[in-house]
Formats: structure tokens, sequence, C-alpha cells
């Protein structure tokens, strides 16, 4: 992005994490390479994390979950 390679809006920031799925798909419509989005720093090509999911309706999603325990009550003895 500091480069102006792309925007902010279509940055591999903004679409992370990435998770394998979409890393290896043959519908790879991002500005920038797969290479690039699966390890955005060299190092992680040792040793990658892969998370199994995207992520959950963009950042409101990520940072507003809904619980679906039990409530407190019911672990009561």
């Amino acid at each position: 992005m500091a480069n102006g390679d792309f925007t902010v809006e279509n940055s591999p920031l903004r679409h992370a994490p990435h998770t394998a799925s979409a890393v290896v798909t043959s519908d790879w419509a991002r500005q920038y390479p797969r290479e690039q989005a699966a390890f955005p720093v060299h190092h992680l090509k040792q040793d990658k994390y892969f998370p199994p999911v995207g992520r959950i309706d963009g950042a409101g999603g990520d940072r507003n979950l809904i619980c679906s325990c039990p409530p407190i009550e019911e672990f009561a003895n």
C-alpha cells in the first residue's frame, strides 16, 4: 500500500485472514498475488498457520460475537 501498488480497499490486510482454501482456489480476483496473501512476510514460509475461516461479517462481526452458551444459571448446583 505504501508503494501505491493497490488501494486500501483491495489490500491484503483488508481481506485478511486468507484461508488455505481461499489461497488455492482457481478463482483469484485480487489485485495482489496469492503468495503475498498466503505469506505476507518471508519467515512465514517456514511455518505458516492457515485459519479455518475468514472474517465473520467483516471487522464488525469479528468484534461483536454472539455467545451461544447456556446462561450461567444453568451451571449452578
